[in-house]
């Protein structure tokens, strides 16, 4: 997600647990072949051997429509190490689509085979490249097109977000139509779109008929979500962050974030986070009211 899970929150998340791998905010590819420092300013994790300080793997992720660019800059980045290479067909940003990426390219199956192919000769054999769709852009007529042309490209998994871009966030998430999906590829189908609870997974995981789930805005606002989830799974109780330690995880975040950019730039970014948090956490609330003053800050825990 473009503008909020960058490397910060990525650490904040992670340390929390349950997640197996995650992946970049997407690198914008257009018609130059990037330089490394763009790659490390995005995933500094790669200093890391590409994990995160708690150990979890993290993709290279890469938006744009040009095959042969988008090949080029896949091969710089796993020369750089990253160990998987996710192709996003499914932002659906105005100003994403309008530059013809993400999910305006669902109009083209055609083009999503071109690219998944280039970028698969592109990299070795060893590093997974797996794409990201959405339901369509406007209907869902192409979606099985669509999936079958990114599977028959070379994509080793495909994520799978149950709207299309003309749903946008809007409940609800289509589920049963992953189940289609999951029948026409023979690829792993990894669901995604309005996992908020348990209950959502549980509902999720019935339609789908999936083994593996993406969480997005589902685990910023309740970052103990996938805890949760694997405590359900393995029928224990469930695993939550409470309060007190979830403030800790904040306070570390928003320390991680002071002396990077404009003044504003630590309590925004805070101030962003909180209104996600304040869904799962009624003291996040507070918290964010207190935000404008000085003394809001000294609320965090040094």
């Amino acid at each position: 997600m473009e503008g909020l899970v960058d490397a910060p929150l990525r650490t904040a998340l992670t340390r929390i647990g349950g997640v197996d791998w995650c992946v970049t905010e997407f690198v914008r590819v257009t018609s130059t072949l990037l330089p490394p420092r763009y790659f490390k300013r995005v995933a500094p994790e790669w200093a890391n051997n590409w994990h995160t300080p708690a150990g979890v793997l993290l993709k290279l992720q890469l938006l744009g429509s040009d095959p042969a660019c988008l090949a080029e800059n896949a091969a710089r980045a796993a020369e750089l190490g990253a160990p998987g290479i996710d192709l996003n067909f499914g932002c659906p940003a105005k100003t994403v689509n309008r530059h013809r990426g993400g999910a305006v390219l669902l109009q083209e199956p055609e083009l999503l085979h071109a690219i998944v192919s280039a970028v698969r000769r592109a990299v070795p054999a060893a590093i997974p490249v797996t794409a990201k769709m959405r339901l369509g852009y406007e209907n869902t007529d192409l979606a099985l097109d669509c999936a079958r042309a990114l599977a028959d490209g070379g994509a080793e998994e495909l994520v799978v977000h149950a709207r299309t871009k003309l749903d946008g966030y809007k409940p609800p998430a289509h589920w049963h139509w992953i189940a289609r999906i999951n029948e026409a590829v023979a690829v792993p189908v990894v669901a995604n779109g309005e996992i908020w609870t348990v209950a959502d997974f549980l509902q999720c995981k019935a339609e789908s008929g999936c083994e593996d789930f993406m969480l997005g805005r589902g685990l910023v606002a309740r970052p103990d979500l996938a805890r949760q989830i694997r405590a359900a799974v393995a029928g224990e109780e469930s695993d939550t962050v409470e309060w007190p330690e979830m403030l800790e995880v904040i306070a570390e975040f928003h320390q991680g974030l002071i002396g990077h950019g404009a003044p504003t730039y630590a309590p925004g970014r805070l101030k962003q986070w909180l209104g996600y948090l304040r869904r799962s956490y009624p003291e996040a609330i507070a918290l964010f009211r207190q935000i404008r003053t000085q003394q809001a800050l000294q609320v965090l825990p040094a």
